[in-house]
């Protein structure tokens, strides 16, 4: 297939901030750029030459955009399979209607994972209150129920310790079709950050390194703290995934690093991806336009690290009493602020994030953690919303 040169028209079904940074790179280069989201004043919308408002959902309006669009593409992985199955016929789309009918759905993930012979946590489905209390028997307490869709920062899940809250634990959820993993004390958490483009070539960014603060990324370290064998394994996992789902696009694929030194796959993302967003300053090619390369047919550019890099979310609840206190980044001279655009900003609500450069990830850290204490302390955040 020819490729789809600068000046062409990239669509993007979702407008939240992974089109934003899309967006941005995309003019950058010269291609035009289609939005499909609910929200007129969503955060890509503002920076689209064709802007569709309608639900994620609507096929109407999602021929509308593909009727503007040279390639279509998604900032989430929650659009629905038959949606894109209906569009490919119009246009191409990447990632595929394949893909994200695996990936969307938690249990097909799973047994995807299974298939390829790849280390998970222990899981079984649920579909009734029956199989309930059996799959919770068969992966042992404590364990955590997911619904099988649409959950992500921590929503759609609920932790179990004890048998007898596993129905509420159900209910709370809306007794929807869940799966039940093992809560698993894992060293830490990685992402594995590559592209893969239409002949099958793959390269990788930096393995990222995360913390969480409940459920959601708080910060992203690159290069993670792993040893150089385990960093390959790692990106053997991805290559694997990848190709076994012939997957074009940027993909995330989290694991968790356990403390005996063994990998689990926890999650497959096939897009750009909040732990990728150090790339977006920090290597020679983001994982914004490394996806644009990909899904418009050119060669993938070069990933490779500038400098260490902390990428440090900014939540909704910094905005509790108006705008931060932007001095507070700014006065570091290696801090880069990147806003969404978002409003309103709400608890939990990804508003930002900034990246901070360094010659020394240590170093990098400890701006990372000083700048969120002060932002912080300056709001006056609770302490438990602080923990991890």
């Amino acid at each position: 297939m020819n490729p789809i040169w600068p000046g062409g028209t990239i669509g993007i079904i979702g407008g939240g901030q992974l089109a934003r940074m899309l967006a941005l790179e995309a003019r950058r280069m010269g291609y035009r750029i289609a939005v499909l989201d609910p929200d007129p004043e969503g955060s890509a919308m503002r920076l689209a030459d064709i802007s569709v408002t309608g639900a994620l959902d609507s096929l109407e309006a999602a021929r509308s955009l593909a009727e503007h669009s040279d390639v279509i593409t998604l900032d989430t992985e929650h659009v629905p399979a038959e949606l894109l199955e209906r569009l490919e016929v119009l246009k191409p789309v990447r990632p595929s209607s394949n893909v994200l009918r695996i990936v969307q759905d938690r249990f097909e993930q799973r047994r995807f994972l299974e298939a390829q012979g790849l280390p998970q946590v222990r899981n079984a489905p649920v579909s009734s209150a029956e199989s309930l209390r059996a799959a919770a028997r068969a992966v042992g307490f404590p364990c955590v129920i997911k619904t099988r869709r649409s959950g992500y920062d921590g929503k759609g899940q609920a932790r179990v310790d004890r048998e007898e809250d596993l129905g509420d634990a159900w209910r709370t959820l809306g007794e929807a079709p869940a799966v039940i993993e093992s809560f698993v004390h894992f060293d830490r958490e990685i992402s594995v950050l590559l592209a893969r483009d239409l002949g099958g070539n793959i390269r990788f960014h930096p393995i990222a390194e995360n913390s969480h603060r409940r459920g959601i990324l708080h910060t992203s370290r690159v290069p993670a703290r792993i040893p150089t064998e385990l960093a390959r394994q790692a990106e053997q996992f991805g290559f694997r995934i990848a190709s076994a789902l012939g997957h074009v696009g940027m993909m995330a694929i989290e694991l968790f690093l356990m403390r005996d030194g063994g990998l689990l796959v926890n999650e497959i993302a096939p897009r750009t991806h909040n732990s990728g967003h150090y790339s977006f300053g920090a290597c020679a090619t983001s994982q914004f336009e490394q996806h644009i390369r990909a899904i418009c047919g050119l060669p993938l550019g070069d990933p490779s690290l500038l400098r260490p890099a902390v990428m440090l979310n900014l939540l909704g609840d910094l905005w509790r009493d108006g705008s931060p206190n932007w001095r507070t980044v700014l006065s570091h001279p290696t801090a880069r602020l990147h806003l969404y655009g978002k409003s309103p900003a709400s608890i939990g609500r990804k508003m930002g994030h900034i990246l901070i450069l360094s010659e020394d990830s240590d170093e990098a850290e400890e701006i990372a953690q000083t700048i969120a204490f002060e932002l912080e302390q300056s709001v006056a955040i609770p302490l438990e919303r602080r923990s991890e």
